[in-house]
Order: structure tokens, then sequence, then C-alpha cells
């Protein structure tokens, strides 16, 4: 058995214990935010001279590796830095955000890649949200009609990746995601054939992606000419039938923010689904980070994947606000001990280390390995959510304006 992942479980778990004796989860949060924003200062005055690059992860020899706007992962650093200014109202972070969100802006012109939501509503919606920024709004609008150019009336969805060797039509469950950004651009345009296109997307998900324990398969390929599903499978988990972890973690966010634009209680409905099968799941740690399938066959010897329990947090705690006490409750507890355990010494990193990235633990593909036990954009960006989430509830019970 790996020496590391024992002591990650053991280590987590007496953190968890410890932490929840000695602070509360509002200084947990407080004291990972200012954590957060001096880490990401020296991460944004390293980037200032990588002219069009934006941080992904480390290398083997924990160098900093850093990619092109062209990545699905461009939008998460600029929209941490829009986090932070929230949280901090600090100008040098709300400098920060604009200048890297001028390195993403070009991508609104892409119709090859579904992660345009992704990419431009971590970065300009945030930047809108906060600032009311008016050239945001075209920016967005355009990288939305960009995405709908994916869009594929007969089979009612997205499409994921060009991958004509290995599927007909791809998509996977991460696109829900991407949905956002169409719900935005209906709202602000007044058209509303953004909207019936993140419905149907949403809609064929729900009816072939899920299988009827509520878990979900990774990749679903469509056949061009019948409209009928050709394939289920998966890229990134362990195996085609099991649940690779972030991407049930995706599901539920996604379902929970269409549920959120909708009011279609049937996206409600499903999100729950989804989260009390997370919530029950056997495989399921105690410090409730996930490993990163949750059928990977070494289990308890198998890397965790902070991101999923970012993810997962962060979706949990806005569900916590649409369903009944009891339930609402038990979210709230869930994404408390997730934000508790990854801000203890178990999946935050030290100062200055990590490659300035803030979780440790993250998992893009074990079966390809690729960032396995690493550092991650979107870890970050979805654990900075989680918490300014978490931070508003409390207001708002608080009656703090």
């Amino acid at each position: 058995m790996n020496k590391k992942y024992v002591f990650l479980t053991m280590f987590s778990l007496a953190l968890l214990l410890s932490c929840s004796k000695q602070k509360t989860v509002t200084e947990t949060i407080d004291d990972s935010l200012a954590f957060s924003a001096r880490q990401y200062t020296l991460m944004a005055e390293v980037m200032k001279d990588k002219p069009c690059l934006l941080p992904r992860s480390i290398n083997k020899e924990g160098k900093l590796v850093a990619d092109s706007s062209k990545s699905w992962i461009s939008g998460f650093f600029p929209g941490s830095l829009w986090y932070l200014y929230e949280t901090t109202r600090n100008t040098k972070f709300l400098e920060y955000a604009k200048l890297i969100n001028t390195r993403v802006e070009r991508e609104k012109f892409r119709t090859n890649n579904h992660d345009v939501g992704f990419i431009l509503y971590c970065s300009f919606g945030n930047g809108l949200r906060l600032t009311g920024e008016k050239s945001y709004n075209d920016i967005l609008l355009t990288g939305a009609k960009s995405l709908a150019t994916r869009f594929n009336p007969k089979i009612g969805s997205i499409k994921s990746w060009e991958r004509p060797d290995k599927w007909q039509y791809p998509v996977i469950i991460d696109n829900m995601m991407n949905l956002e950004l169409l719900f935005w651009a209906s709202k602000y345009s007044g058209d509303s054939t953004f909207y019936k296109m993140a419905v149907s997307h949403a809609n064929n998900t729900l009816k072939n992606h899920y299988r009827p324990d509520y878990s979900c398969y990774h990749v679903v390929s469509y056949d061009t000419l019948t409209g009928k599903v050709d394939k289920r499978q998966t890229a990134q988990g362990y195996a085609d039938e099991s649940a690779w972890a972030r991407g049930q973690a995706w599901g539920l966010y996604g379902y929970t923010m269409t549920y959120r634009e909708t009011k279609d209680r049937k996206y409600l409905d499903h999100a729950i689904n989804i989260a009390k099968y997370l919530i029950n799941q056997p495989n399921l740690p105690v410090d409730k980070i996930p490993y990163w399938d949750f059928n990977a066959p070494g289990i308890p010897n198998e890397p965790r994947d902070a991101s999923s329990g970012a993810i997962m947090a962060s979706a949990l705690i806005e569900l916590s606000q649409y369903v009944d006490p009891e339930f609402s409750k038990k979210c709230i507890s869930i994404a408390e001990d997730q934000i508790r355990s990854l801000s203890s010494p178990a999946y935050r990193a030290t100062e200055g280390s990590n490659g300035n990235f803030i979780l440790m633990h993250s998992v893009t593909s074990k079966p390809k390995n690729l960032e396995v036990d690493n550092p991650l954009a979107y870890a970050d960006y979805y654990f900075l959510e989680a918490m300014l989430r978490l931070k508003a509830i409390q207001k708002k019970e608080s009656g703090i304006n």
C-alpha cells in the first residue's frame, strides 16, 4: 500500500477532527481566504511576466506549467483573481484580474471548443458581475454565439470534442457547466434560442448520461444520422461503467445551476438525487475529499482529487438554498467538512510552494498519467467559490448587508 495515500487519509482525518474542535468554519474560511490572497499575489506577479499564458499546474520538478488561452483551463486563474478582489476589495486584485482577462478575450471567437463557457464566464462573467463593465457584455455574447454553433438540432446537444477517430458526436458531462453562458446570453440578448439550446442539452444529458443510481457516464457519443446514442464510455475515469469523481461533481453543479436558471423542478430533483448519491457514496472518504474515481480498484491506495471536493462543496452550498431545511443542513454540513479538509495542511499548500497554487492533490487523468497528485487551476477556483458562497449564506442568515 502506498504510504503517501495512507498518510494523507490519516493526517486529513486527524486535522478534520482537530480543526472541528479548535476553529469555527468561518474562522477556517477567513484563514484560507487570507492565505489564498497572499499565494495568488505571488502567482500574479509571476504571471505578469508571462504574456499570453495562464497557470495550469506544475511539472515533476515542481515548476509552473502554463497554457495559452486555447486551453479549457484558461478562465480559472482570472476568475480566481476576481473572487479574491470580491473578498478583499483590494484594487491590486482588480488590476490583476483586468490584465489577465485580456489574455482570454480572443477565445470569444472559438467555435471548435465547447469550453468557451468555462473560459469566458469564469473570467468575464465574474468581471461583469463585480464591476458592471459594459464591454464585457459584448465579449460574453460573442462567446455564447460561438458556443451555440456547436449545437446540433437533430441530436439536441452541444458537441464537446472533435475526435472522429473515436466518436461521431461526443458529449461529456463536463459540458453541463458551459450552459451557464447560454442562459446568461438569453437573458441579456432576449433571444430565447440560447435558452432552448441549453435546456435541450440538459434534458438529453439527464436522459442519456445517468444510470439508475444517479451516477453518470463521462462520454456519450451520438450517431449523427439517427441522433441516437452510439456509445457510452469514459476518457478520464477508471472504466466506462465507473463513477469518475469529477464527472459526478460536474453533474451536481450543472443541474443545480440549471434549476437556478430555469426553475424547472425536474432539474432540482435530479440535482438532489446526484447529491444523495455522492453524500451516501460508500467510497467517499471520511474527510469528504473523493478519490479520483469512486470505483478505482486500489482504494484506499488511490490518489485523491481535491478539485472534485471543491466543485462538490460549491455545488452543495448552492443546492442547500433550494431544498428542504433538513437536507439543506446535510448539504452544508458536507460542504463545511470539505472546506475544512481542503483548508488543512493535508491539502492546502504552504506559502510560496506548490507553484503558488492554493491546493495540492488533484488529478487530471490517471489513465493518461496526466497531472496525478498535482495542483490544478480549477481546484483553486472552485475552492474560492465554495468559501465565498458559504460566507454569503452566513451573512444573509445573520442579517448583515
